[in-house]
């Protein structure tokens, strides 16, 4: 029981604040340059590139074409591959409601419409052709949370004749299968995280050989005479040759048992190889590039027999410009909300009475609504007794994107968080093709969800596979440039252990026009020197709380942001845990109707339980912490993390208030705060005319009980207007959703977890039931 007590003193400090990295975004432009290119290939003859970008296959003639859709099929479509001839294209298709198949198409014929070879359903991915053309190797997947696990038994590696009929399976393992060159074995990437091997079995999968091992080497790609082979290796491309030899070498940048070249300055994906092997062709962004093999290896040219002294023959100005432009989806027609109060965030402005007006995907006119004049062709929702404001900006919103493969039409992820009012998403460490690729689909309109911003992969410091080897300003512009290839504006700078290093990448993301959010695990020293070098923003609370004067002052004195994630909130129980201890959230239909039973049970049902102190010690203070930043200038914003998509953003809203926020502050971070954040306020964040047309309607009054932002009655994302309890599309372009993997075929009708498992997750199947065949 010993007393403490305070004793005053001051200090004199004298700290340099560097400018921090902020931009300005534009949000919305009427046309956008696709950059999310995936699955790129060269046509045997060279005069063809097709490739995946916003969910669809494109084609574009080398080297000037203009691209233009494959095919005109509804469903989405993935991993082209070439017969060795050149005339096949097979390509895999994704329908969420017809699920998946492997399609063939006369590339040759402008007439021709592709042809379904495949006749069980399941996950189909990256068929080829063996080099006779006769049969294909592809691989079918196991389920997964977003296209679901009906149809997903059987996983593995398999062969079937070109022209359709029975498959035959070869291995139960590996991924990116391949055969041989002269037909007679399957290649594959075998192997575990940081234990990575390329490996080939025969076509009755025995005689297993390993051929290379690599602990960050990935993407074997061998040439179609095997002689070599590219391969990624920490994000940069490589060529070696392909050893014959029975026993697998380690195979990374810094082999010695055999020439390694780099062949780029930067990364590249999609690598493969011209049809006679001389040839590497790959893409980085809405880039194309090429590299012949003379131009790599020195030696190749009579020049000599080891490495070639010019290490980088490509540069990353000597790529093709792949030049996919896209319109932005715009709706058309007229909306007014009326009879509502209006908070618009613009100041301290609240109307009561109002109406908001919106033309197209942009606000016309807002104000009470005697001055607003309603046109007659308008659509009409009377908002009597409930609440206008714009929509939930969630800066740090994980949305489901870690994954590799293919992507479902609706993504539940998307519509949880738009049916809670996010209609603008921020996701600071994501897949970043899988990510950039659904930013562009939901932009383009060919998916539905809020708008959606990343870093793509984080620049990571620590052990791992997709590590950011950043030691001098040169990397640290490489691994922002790969990143910023994609369409990302902002990069997340992740436990890069020295200062130096975080310095680094903040000095050339400021050359490149790109903002920096960075992570410090946990660890305050780190914070207070990320704030001082000129970070964006703080991401995570700042884990000692309560903070005094210097903190304080400091933060004030530059123009950093904080992004604190009270719902896992360090030093102490993240606030995550007071919501399933306090409500019943397993029985939140709205939740339920947007995400999957077995996620929601397994995170609430089984609940932590302490005392209320804890969290009153805990998260709450770190919520006054920023409540105090707030009031003295700071950005504080709204990230929920993913802990709860959609509900998960409201509990980080009423976290604010807890810690002791106005109604009117907390309602600030979640709206104009974050888009300022992120350099979109001009465009985002508040309801006045001009600004894009990205609004909620609550059922209720969050000034007077904050608690009720829950209620959304209605989502407006870029002037679509959504039913928020049943996500069908209102308005002036009615139309329903398409039902979610657990509400189609081979899914029980209303099936009740708890009652058919007595409350026992089953992991491999979040469903909680095994997938049907």
């Amino acid at each position: 029981d010993r007393e403490s007590e305070v004793l005053p003193f001051e200090a004199e400090v004298k700290q340099q604040v560097t400018e921090a990295v902020t931009f300005r975004q534009e949000p919305a432009p009427d046309r956008f340059t696709a950059r999310a290119i995936r699955h790129a290939v060269t046509s045997p003859d060279g005069r063809l590139l097709v490739f995946n970008a916003a969910g669809y296959l494109w084609k574009k003639e080398l080297p000037d074409g203009s691209p233009e859709r494959l095919t005109g099929g509804d469903a989405f479509e993935f991993e082209p591959s070439f017969s060795p001839d050149g005339h096949k294209l097979l390509y895999v298709t994704w329908s969420d409601t017809a699920l998946g198949a492997i399609k063939a198409l006369d590339v040759n014929n402008p007439d021709a419409r592709p042809r379904t070879i495949t006749t069980r359903k399941g996950i189909y991915r990256q068929p080829s052709f063996s080099p006779d053309g006769e049969t294909i190797v592809y691989r079918r997947e196991d389920g997964n949370n977003q296209q679901g696990f009906a149809y997903t038994t059987d996983p593995g590696i398999y062969t079937m004749p070109a022209s359709g009929g029975e498959s035959t399976l070869v291995t139960e393992e590996g991924n990116r299968p391949q055969f041989s060159a002269d037909g007679e074995r399957i290649f594959y990437l075998g192997g575990s995280y940081l234990d990575n091997s390329y490996e080939s079995v025969d076509r009755s999968g025995n005689n297993k050989r390993v051929h290379f091992t690599s602990k960050y080497g990935n993407n074997f790609v061998p040439g179609p005479d095997n002689k070599w082979v590219a391969f990624n290796h920490l994000f940069k491309v490589y060529v070696a040759p392909m050893p014959q030899a029975g026993t697998g070498i380690d195979l990374s940048a810094d082999t010695r048992a055999i020439p390694v070249t780099h062949v780029a300055e930067d990364a590249g994906i999609n690598l493969h190889w011209s049809a006679d092997g001389q040839i590497l062709h790959w893409t980085l962004g809405e880039e194309y590039f090429s590299v012949g093999l003379e131009e790599a290896f020195d030696f190749l040219k009579g020049e000599g027999g080891g490495q070639s002294d010019k290490e980088l023959p490509l540069d990353t100005h000597e790529g093709l410009d792949i030049g996919l432009e896209m319109e932005s989806d715009k709706p058309s027609g007229v909306i007014a909300l009326t009879n509502a109060q209006v908070i618009t965030m613009n100041g301290n402005e609240v109307i009561q009475n109002g109406t908001v007006l919106v033309r197209g995907n942009r606000i016309s006119e807002v104000g009470p609504a005697a001055g607003v004049e309603v046109p007659g062709h308008a659509e009409v929702i009377d908002a009597e007794g409930k609440t206008v404001m714009p929509g939930i900006v969630d800066v740090h919103a994980h949305i489901g994107n870690f994954r590799e493969g293919l992507s479902p039409r609706q993504q539940w992820e998307y519509f949880a968080n738009l049916a809670y009012g996010v209609t603008t998403a921020h996701d600071p460490s994501s897949n970043t093709e899988m990510v950039f690729s659904h930013a562009e689909a939901v932009r383009a309109g060919h998916m539905t969800g809020p708008r959606i911003f990343s870093t793509g992969r984080i620049l990571y410091g620590a052990e791992g596979e997709y590590k950011a080897v950043v030691n001098s300003l040169e990397d640290a512009r490489s691994a922002i440039e790969r990143t910023k290839a994609f369409g990302a504006f902002s990069v997340k700078s992740y436990n890069q252990p020295r200062r130096d290093q975080r310095q680094q990448v903040i000095k050339a993301a400021r050359e490149l026009g790109v903002m920096v959010m960075p992570e410090g695990g946990s660890t305050f020293t780190h914070n207070m020197s990320m704030i001082m070098d000129g970070h964006t923003g703080i991401e995570h609370n700042i884990p000692i709380f309560p903070v005094y004067r210097d903190v304080q002052e400091l933060w004030r004195a530059s123009d950093t942001g904080y992004t604190p994630t009270l719902v896992v909130n360090y030093g102490s129980v993240s606030g995550e845990y007071y919501w399933y201890q306090n409500t019943r959230v397993w029985e939140k239909e709205r939740l339920l109707n947007f995400t999957p039973r077995g996620i929601v049970d397994a995170r609430s049902r089984h609940r932590k339980m302490i005392p209320q102190e804890e969290y009153e010690n805990g998260h709450m203070l770190s919520a006054a912490t920023a409540k105090n930043l707030l009031r003295e200038g700071v950005n504080v914003n709204l990230g929920a993390h993913g802990q709860l998509q959609g509900l998960g953003a409201h509990w980080e809203l009423w976290m604010m208030h807890q810690g002791g926020m106005t109604e009117l502050e907390a309602l600030e971070v979640a709206t104009i705060n974050g888009a300022r954040y992120i350099g979109m306020d001009h465009e985002l964040g508040s309801i006045e005319e001009g600004k894009l047309a990205d609004l909620i309607v609550i059922d209720g009054n969050p000034l007077e009980d904050i608690r009720s932002t829950e209620q959304v009655a209605y989502t407006m994302v870029n002037g679509r207007l959504y039913d928020s309890a049943t996500m069908n599309e209102i308005g002036n372009h009615p139309g329903k959703r398409l039902p979610f993997w657990w509400e189609r075929e081979g899914y029980p009708a209303g099936f009740d977890w708890h009652a058919q498992t007595g409350g026992h997750s089953r992991v491999q199947c979040s469903c909680g039931y095994q997938p049907v065949n």
